[in-house]
């Protein structure tokens, strides 16, 4: 597992800004946040875009991100990280007037509650700094999204991890669906790939709730050091999502991306 900083927000070329995706970058899987935080005085850097595979009109934005994080605790067993993220579109919207965000984790080990405990992670991210959607052509970047999360790493199968969110109504609305889909499923799979290479890494994950943030992800990664890891993958965005008339034939979170994360370790 490598600490990866995500997405913030993005504005669509022609949709509304509340269909496009926005996340931001705790310690995570691919995109969501995962059970790992980092130990005292650890500093990841992160560097990540997210580059669409359509120029449709309703595609949406790419993206591009950078993230820092930190340990805060000394104890191996408790650790408590926090983070912010720059992000910008590249395009002048009004995402990228407002490109701060932060997060916070508290998080433990698997055992450190009982012998066989799974390990659990709490916090916020998408902590954004503007909330105007109700002005014309506001956007709010305050999902501030609070999530609950449990791991646990079987033999051979690899680290399973389960949880939910909820986030904020007005910052997660859609134009078919304006409150009620703030809230949703986080599930993932992970495992380091040892029969081939102990750096080779690969994971799944799928966080539901059918707003822009909504998604299926495939990745891969490897590590060139402990200090260096480079993820690629792929980022199906509300894939099993039922399109209505008010959706105007787009998906929240628009088309599919290719991402590409370099996570750099500081000593």
């Amino acid at each position: 597992m490598i600490p990866l900083a995500r997405l913030m927000t993005m504005a669509a070329t022609v949709l509304s800004l509340s269909c496009s995706p926005a996340l931001a970058g705790p310690t995570a899987q691919i995109n969501i946040p995962s059970t790992d935080a980092k130990a005292l005085k650890e500093v990841a850097v992160n560097i990540s875009n997210y580059a669409r595979l359509s120029d449709a009109p309703d595609a949406g934005g790419s993206l591009y991100n950078v993230g820092v994080v930190t340990g805060l605790l000394p104890w191996e067993r408790l650790k408590l990280e926090a983070g912010v993220d720059y992000t910008t579109t590249g395009t002048g919207s009004k995402a990228d007037t407002h490109p701060f965000s932060f997060n916070v984790k508290l998080a433990t080990v698997e055992n450190a509650v009982a012998n066989g405990s799974p390990a659990f992670a709490v916090g916020m991210y998408n902590l954004g700094t503007y909330d105007k959607p109700e002005i014309k052509d506001g956007i709010s970047t305050r999902q501030n999204i609070a999530y609950l999360l449990a791991a646990k790493t079987l033999p051979l199968v690899g680290r399973l991890t389960c949880g939910g969110y909820y986030g904020s109504e007005r910052a997660l609305a859609t134009p078919a669906n304006t409150k009620r889909n703030n809230s949703g499923i986080l599930v993932s799979w992970d495992r380091t790939i040892t029969e081939l290479s102990d750096k080779l890494w690969l994971g799944v994950e799928y966080m539901g709730g059918n707003n822009p943030n909504g998604e299926m992800s495939f990745a891969g990664s490897w590590a060139f050091s402990k200090q260096v890891a480079l993820l690629v993958g792929m980022v199906i965005f509300n894939p099993f999502y039922r399109l209505s008339p008010a959706d105007n034939g787009a998906i929240p979170g628009g088309k599919p991306a290719i991402t590409t994360q370099l996570t750099i370790n500081l000593p």
